[in-house]
């Protein structure tokens, strides 16, 4: 009986050890899939922001020339009169 019951504790220890190992590999899995989501994740947010960026710099340098077209003709109309 003594021999079953420590086969049994033994077994027991075993599975405890397995169940942990199993249990251990999800959580890293896990863990390394979320790291692998919010790192895409700052990845694309970075880019669309340099895109914005750039987008914005291009809009404000295309209102800049035409405010200085602008200001020449009208320079240009008030030199004529």
């Amino acid at each position: 009986m003594a021999s079953f019951k420590k086969s049994f504790e033994s077994l027991k220890g075993t599975s405890h050890s397995a169940a942990k190992g199993v249990t251990g590999s999800a959580v890293q899995a896990a863990q390394d899939a979320v790291q692998q989501v919010a790192d895409s994740s700052k990845e694309t947010v970075n880019t669309a922001a340099q895109e914005a960026s750039s987008q914005s710099r291009a809009a404000i340098g295309k209102a800049a020339d035409k405010a200085t077209d602008a200001m020449k003709e009208f320079g240009q109309k008030m030199e004529s009169k």
